[in-house]
């Protein structure tokens, strides 16, 4: 007879993991929102203070978000936001050039009603996000989008490698959506690559992905050189 004590070690504490779960999506949101500014401090006491949770909840909490490349702990100052030097932000950029043209070109190859539905009501929450001033919404509905944009494309590998840089991606995308005229700008370059797959046109719905990627490169280079202290 199984002994009834054996796996009692491996129980799940699930009201722990709800409690840091929820804890790491408040800091995240909180980063990606700008409500912590790139190289802003990120005090323990503080962070426990605000988020209502202990010690280890947050030391936690911090450590997974330095994996995602939100944080950054600085010798002799503690953690801190990270605040993305340009050349790594080009590098990132440069990988989500080749990654989402080549996605859009095969998106345009191979979508069928349903995803070209689900494009257009992706890009229809980007837009109300911005409407509603809600960096979140924006946030989320893109990321929506590019999901749907590579799962349509039948590049799933390739998806998974953008989710490898997705906190980095999603830090400088929450940089270049908070700027002047990006609600106009920004939705209109997502509009052309929509409407070049829609159209069924890759070599189209491959530059205007190229050229989206270029103009929101050129917008995170200006706010990060602008926000660093050096």
């Amino acid at each position: 007879m199984e002994d009834a004590n054996a796996g009692a070690g491996l129980l799940v504490d699930r009201s722990a993991k709800s409690l840091r779960q929820l804890a790491l999506e408040k800091l995240r949101g909180a980063i990606l929102e700008l409500r912590f500014r790139p190289g802003e401090r990120l005090v323990e006491r503080t962070l426990c203070a605000r988020l209502g949770v202990s010690r280890s909840v947050v030391r936690e909490v911090l450590r997974h978000l330095e994996a995602e490349g939100l944080v950054v702990s600085i010798p002799g100052h503690g953690p801190a936001v990270a605040n993305p030097d340009p050349a790594q932000i080009g590098q990132i950029y440069e990988l989500r050039s080749i990654l989402e043209g080549m996605a859009a070109r095969h998106c345009a190859e191979r979508a069928g009603p349903a995803e070209r539905a689900a494009l257009r009501a992706a890009l229809a929450r980007v837009k109300d996000g911005y409407a509603m001033a809600d960096p979140g919404a924006v946030l989320r509905a893109t990321t929506e989008f590019y999901e749907t944009m590579f799962r349509a494309a039948g590049r799933t590998v390739a998806w998974d490698v953008v989710m490898g840089l997705n906190g980095r991606i999603t830090h400088l995308r929450a940089t270049t959506i908070a700027t002047e005229g990006r609600d106009r700008d920004g939705v209109a370059e997502m509009e052309r690559i929509h409407e070049a797959i829609a159209a069924r046109d890759p070599a189209a719905a491959e530059a205007a992905s190229i050229a989206h990627v270029r103009s929101a490169m050129g917008l995170a280079l200006r706010e990060v050189r602008r926000l660093r202290p050096d």
